[in-house]
C-alpha cells in the first residue's frame, strides 16, 4: 500500500499555525466555510480518480500531531520568548479536522470545508497538496523508465541552473514557499535538500514546518488573506465596520505576535487601500510587508515611497515577493532595489514545481465567514473572488479601481 501523501500535521506552511494560534485565541468558534478552486480548464475530475482522493482527505482527518511535533513547536521562539502557548499546543494534540465535502461538476471537482473557523484553518495547504500529487501521480503513471528518467533529469538540470544563478547572486536572500504546489513531497524534499547544500547562506528557511524539523531550518512565514476576508465577516454591521476590519487585522496581528512576525500581506483588497489604512505607528513598527500580486516593481516603488513619505527609512524594512517569481525575477529585483529597500524572495512553485510538465494553479480560500460571502480583490483583477454582488459592494468600500492596477502573468 502506498503511503498517505500527509502523514504529519506539521507537513504544512508555517503561517497555518500562527494564523491557527491566533484563531483559537480569538475567534475559535466563527463559523467559516473554504472552497477549492483550480484557476486552470485542466479538468481534474477527469484525470485524478475520486477513491483516491477521498482516501487521501480522509488519511488527513485522522491525523494526529505527534509527541516529539509538539516538543518541537515548544522550541519555536517569538521575541524571545516562546511561539506557541500550551493552550494552542493542547489544543493541535487533540484536534481532528472537519468533514469536508466532495462533488464532481463539469470535470472539476468542487471541495467545501465548513466548520469552526479554528477547526477548518487546517484544511487549505494539505487540500492543495493532495490534488496536486495527484493529478501528477496520474500523468506520469504510465510512463516507462527511461521517461521516468527524463523527467527527474529534467527537473535536476533546471535546479541545478537556477541554484547556480543564486549562488552567483551572493546577497540574493529567500525562502523556500512550495508546499502547496509542489510537485511531489519526496521532490520538495530533494529540493530543499539541494538548496541547502548549494545555497546555504542564501536560504533563509522554509514554509514547511516538517522540513524546517528535519533540517534544522528556521520555519517561515507571513499572514494570509484569509485573516482579512474572514474578519470582514466578524465586523459586518455596515460598510464603515467592514472597512474598518482591514486594520483590525494588522491591529490585533500586532498585539498576537510583535515584531517578529510583523510581515503584513498588503493585497487583500487591494495595495493602494493597504497603504492608505496602515497608520503611521504600524508603518515604524513592522518589519516589512508581502506583495502577493500584481507587477512586483510597481510595488516596490510603492513600498518605498509609502515609507518615505512618513519619514521611515525603507533601508530598515522588508520587502518579501511571493507571486509566481523565477529565478531571473528575483536576480531581477535583488539587483534592483539592493541598497534601497531590504528583501527576502518566498519561491514557490517554481522551486519545487518545475520537471517540465505544466503546474496547476488551483487555491482553497475562506468563501464565507459567520454567514457572510468573503471577498478578495488584489493587485491583479483576474484573482478577485467571491460573489458577484459582493466584489462590487466591497470594491466601493475598499475604493478600488481594478483599472489602477496591471499584473504580470504567472507561469507556474
Amino acid at each position: 500500500m502506498i503511503e498517505p501523501i500527509i502523514t504529519s500535521v506539521l507537513d504544512t506552511d508555517h503561517y497555518k499555525l500562527t494564523m491557527g494560534q491566533f484563531v483559537f485565541n480569538r475567534y475559535k468558534d466563527v463559523p467559516v466555510k473554504y472552497a477549492y478552486k483550480n484557476r486552470t480548464d485542466i479538468k481534474l475530475a477527469e484525470i485524478i480518480n475520486e477513491k483516491d482522493l477521498r482516501e487521501e482527505l480522509d488519511s488527513v482527518r485522522e491525523l494526529k500531531a505527534k509527541p516529539e511535533e509538539l516538543d518541537y513547536l515548544r522550541t519555536q521562539k517569538n521575541n524571545g520568548k516562546r511561539l506557541f502557548n500550551e493552550d494552542y499546543l493542547n489544543f493541535l494534540a487533540s484536534l481532528r479536522l472537519p468533514n469536508y465535502n466532495l462533488e464532481k461538476r463539469d470535470g472539476q471537482f468542487k471541495i467545501e470545508f465548513p466548520g469552526k473557523w479554528s477547526e477548518a484553518i487546517y484544511w487549505e495547504t494539505p487540500s492543495l497538496a493532495i490534488k496536486n500529487e495527484l493529478y501528477y501521480r496520474a500523468l506520469i503513471k504510465n510512463f516507462s523508465k527511461e521517461e521516468l528518467e527524463n523527467l527527474y533529469n529534467t527537473g535536476n538540470q533546471r535546479l541545478d541552473y537556477k541554484l547556480n544563478i543564486i549562488n552567483e547572486n551572493s546577497g540574493l536572500k529567500y525562502i523556500e514557499f512550495g508546499t502547496r504546489r509542489r510537485f511531489s513531497k519526496l521532490w520538495q524534499d530533494h529540493v530543499l535538500k539541494r538548496m541547502l547544500e548549494e545555497n546555504p547562506e542564501q536560504l533563509v528557511g522554509t514554509s514547511n514546518v516538517f522540513l524546517a524539523m528535519k533540517y534544522g531550518l528556521k520555519p517561515s512565514g507571513t499572514m494570509a488573506h484569509e485573516l482579512f476576508m474572514v474578519m470582514s465577516g466578524i465586523m459586518h454591521k455596515n460598510d464603515d465596520e467592514i472597512r474598518a476590519s482591514h486594520n483590525q487585522v494588522l491591529t490585533e496581528w500586532w498585539d498576537e505576535y510583535g515584531y517578529d512576525l510583523s510581515i503584513a500581506l498588503t493585497d487583500t483588497y487591494g495595495s493602494d487601500f493597504f497603504f492608505k489604512d496602515m497608520t503611521q505607528k504600524q508603518a515604524e513598527d513592522y518589519k516589512g510587508c508581502r506583495q502577493d500580486s500584481g507587477v512586483p516593481k510597481i510595488f516596490t516603488d510603492k513600498q518605498i515611497r509609502f515609507y518615505e513619505e512618513k519619514n521611515i527609512d525603507p533601508r530598515k524594512k522588508l520587502f518579501v515577493p511571493s507571486d509566481g517569481l523565477c529565478v531571473d525575477k528575483m536576480v531581477d529585483l535583488h539587483n534592483t532595489y539592493r541598497g534601497k529597500i531590504l528583501q527576502v524572495a518566498g519561491w514557490g512553485t517554481n522551486a519545487t514545481n518545475d520537471l517540465g510538465i505544466k503546474a496547476l494553479s488551483q487555491v482553497t480560500k475562506a468563501t464565507e465567514a459567520n454567514g457572510y460571502g468573503t471577498v478578495k480583490l488584489s493587485d491583479n483583477p483576474a484573482k478577485a473572488t467571491g460573489s458577484k454582488e459582493d466584489i462590487e459592494r466591497f470594491m466601493k468600500i475598499f475604493e478600488y479601481d481594478p483599472a489602477k492596477y496591471k499584473f504580470e502573468r504567472c507561469t507556474y
